[in-house]
């Protein structure tokens, strides 16, 4: 077994650290030519002192580098961190801010079982977002594209993609798994129901891909009913955000759609039985939890739902299918 270094376990001072360059966008003024500390501290309105202190700290952990006393440049490291990626999870002034803090939480959460998230912040996560449009934009750009990658479309289900003319994408954000689906299946039409702001972005990524002739965007809640009769309900990693009370309720509303003849594919949210489960942000977010085949079992069956099929896939989903009793 390696040995493992526990006092660098619980280092805070780096993360903060990075977390605090990216949202003083530092890596992008010493790009654009601002390199001596007054100057970046002026450009970022900070304090010399404590900021070079900051790029000092980097520096040792191999971050920037210093070409002269007081000047700053970049490697490859630093470069790193100008990415879409790195600015959605490091900027604290969007979702990165409220994933960073809500570690903080974490005692309150594991002694509850409850996410903290409004003793930090003063409300629930997703009021939170509708309160702020901006971090609720930071948060749609980080579990899309530009953020997680694009999404794989590419998933089997035991009725064959033939026989699918209509998908319904519960919960997508701006829709990109479900141009993923509509361009390995043309003769499928799809709609998107998400919050309303999603749902007006998800119309330019439709029009994008020139598939806004079969495509549509609903914007409203996916707690109130859905679009009934579609073939298939997908819900990529959405069901995991929520406590037991409210899945419930999500797939009572999918069963209630899909009657009688419509499936309800869940792509990420459940794993094995036996699998390991690890504490992750979002459990703190917003107070849900993956589930294992057997505890979506009771919650299927509660809403009038039986799986039928649940399987890890070669894309890296683990998908479980299920149909209305």
């Amino acid at each position: 077994m390696p040995d493992v270094d526990v006092e660098a376990l619980t280092d805070l001072r780096t993360p903060w650290c990075i977390h605090v360059a990216v949202t003083l966008r530092i890596a992008e003024h010493v790009d654009a030519g601002v390199t001596r500390v007054e100057d970046l501290a002026q450009a970022t309105d900070s304090d010399p002192f404590t900021l070079g202190c900051l790029l000092n700290t980097l520096i040792g952990k191999g971050i920037f580098e210093e070409p002269t006393p007081g000047s700053y440049a970049l490697n490859e490291p630093a470069r790193a961190l100008m990415s879409p990626p790195m600015r959605l999870g490091c900027d604290l002034n969007g979702i990165g801010g409220r994933m960073a803090h809500v570690w903080g939480t974490m005692l309150e959460y594991v002694q509850t079982g409850k996410t903290a998230y409004a003793s930090r912040f003063g409300t629930p996560f997703w009021d939170d977002l509708a309160a702020h449009p901006n971090v609720a934009a930071s948060f749609d750009d980080l579990l899309g594209a530009v953020g997680h990658g694009t999404p794989s479309g590419e998933f089997e289900i035991s009725g064959r993609w033939a026989a699918i003319k209509h998908v319904v994408d519960v919960g997508g954000g701006k829709g990109e798994m479900l141009v993923e689906i509509l361009r390995l299946h043309p003769h499928v039409r799809g709609t998107l129901v998400e919050m309303p702001h999603a749902a007006h972005a998800a119309l330019e990524v439709f029009e994008a891909a020139e598939l806004g002739y079969r495509a549509e965007a609903i914007g409203r809640s996916f707690f109130e009913p859905l679009p009934n009769g579609a073939d298939l309900y997908v819900m990529r990693k959405v069901l995991n955000n929520w406590p037991d009370a409210q899945a419930l309720a999500l797939l009572k509303n999918c069963a209630e759609a899909a009657l009688p003849n419509g499936r309800i594919a869940i792509l990420g949210s459940v794993c094995e039985d036996d699998a390991r489960r690890d504490i992750e942000v979002d459990m703190m977010l917003v107070g849900g939890k993956p589930r294992t085949v057997s505890e979506l079992r009771t919650l299927a069956n509660a809403a009038g739902l039986e799986i039928v099929d649940a399987r890890p896939q070669p894309n890296g989903y683990f998908v479980t299918e299920l149909r209305p009793i």
